[in-house]
């Protein structure tokens, strides 16, 4: 374990199963908050009765403390369990901490109670553990298999809309019933679930829905008409995300329907060509963007809403599905894990996006994803 010799104190309070920060500092999972501290480079972690031998089998930690026995000695002799933060509050005071650098999520509660016991809480100005942001080789292996799990997903839903057939009103039908945006994400999740992954929020958005780059999509799917499906799940082994998107057809496409989706393939390997250390990624999006417009899809408004590439490029990928850096708001850095995800979205039209993972190189960048991309299946 590396230490951080003269560091300033570092204090979490979290449940690991949903706070990157805390899982990324101790690799154990726990579905309720436990307190982590880390002074001198020595890391210390408090848990529950429930928790403590398998925090002691499992965690990345120093020192395991007992939670019910910090609880005991703050309650006394009274009837009622003292709250939570006061016994966090005694835990700190009892190891002479005056002062911790927190995450900036930090509950308030806790904080102003131990503001009421002197101790001063410090939230962080950017990453609370800095060194997320490149990512290790050994990072970069489970991402990557995250990414095979995300592929099954899309796998899945291919081999669906591929047995699907043309019923009324442009409907599909699969398995003797209307095939419907929730009957095919119900197929990709458990695909995803039978390899050790966990659905996180599947899209599958026909026709106009997926003009609204996150909606989920509900109702009958149709025929000869543009589906987003973008899948993120979570590896259920190690909490590191995958994310991919891949636009598809079942039948026919129009000209203008293979004019989009070519378009935005396009774009997306722009941006791939520009991807390397050192190059601001606002000068990526733009290109893409202004790439568009030559190509006959300018980003505006029309009736009110907005058309065209009006989101970001690519966002950060690892224990969170949208993490530090985003692609259009930073200078590259090598090793930097990134989706570079354009899409263009018009009503009437439709709405056709590509998503691939990138790992950014001195000299450009590595596709980790694999999954091919085809229009008409």
């Amino acid at each position: 374990m590396s230490k951080r010799k003269n560091k300033a104190t570092r204090l979490i309070v979290a449940a690991s199963d949903i706070d990157a920060d805390m899982l990324y500092a101790t690799k154990f999972w726990a579905p309720d908050p436990f307190i982590f501290l880390e002074r001198n480079g020595e890391r210390t972690l408090v848990l529950s009765d429930l928790e403590i031998d398998r925090g002691r089998k499992q965690a990345k930690a120093d020192e395991f403390v007992m939670f019910s026995q910090l609880e005991h000695k703050v309650q006394g002799k009274s009837k009622k369990a003292p709250p939570y933060e006061e016994v966090l509050a005694h835990f700190l005071r009892k190891r002479g901490i005056r002062s911790a650098v927190v995450p900036s999520n930090f509950p308030l509660g806790y904080a102003q109670e131990l503001a009421a016991n002197k101790i001063r809480v410090q939230a962080t100005n950017g990453l609370f553990w800095p060194e997320r942001e490149a990512k290790s080789e050994k990072e970069i292996e489970m991402i990557g298999r995250a990414l095979r799990i995300t592929e099954t997903g899309l796998k899945r839903a291919i081999e669906v809309l591929k047995a699907s057939k043309l019923g009324a009103g442009k409907r599909l039908r699969w398995s003797g019933k209307t095939l419907t945006s929730e009957m095919l994400r119900a197929e990709i999740d458990s695909a995803i679930l039978r390899t050790g992954g966990i659905p996180t929020g599947t899209i599958v958005a026909g026709g106009d829905q997926a003009c609204d780059p996150h909606e989920r999509g509900f109702g009958p799917l149709h025929a000869n008409s543009l589906i987003i499906l973008d899948i993120f799940p979570r590896d259920a082994k190690t909490g590191y995300f995958g994310d991919m998107t891949r636009t598809v057809l079942r039948g026919r496409a129009s000209d203008a329907q293979r004019k989009v989706w070519e378009t935005v393939k396009a774009g997306q390997a722009l941006a791939l060509r520009k991807i390397k250390a050192g190059v601001d990624g606002m000068t990526i999006h733009k290109a893409i963007q202004d790439f568009f417009t030559k190509r006959g899809f300018p980003t505006e408004i029309r009736k009110g809403r907005r058309v065209g590439f009006f989101h970001g490029t690519g966002h950060g990928l690892g224990l969170e599905i949208h993490e530090h850096p985003r692609l259009q708001r930073v200078t590259l850095k090598e090793r930097q894990v990134l989706t570079v995800e354009p899409g263009l979205y018009y009503p009437a039209l439709g709405g056709a996006r590509q998503e691939d993972v990138v790992i950014v190189t001195k000299s450009g960048c590595r596709v980790l994803s694999r999954f091919p991309k085809q229009l008409e299946i």
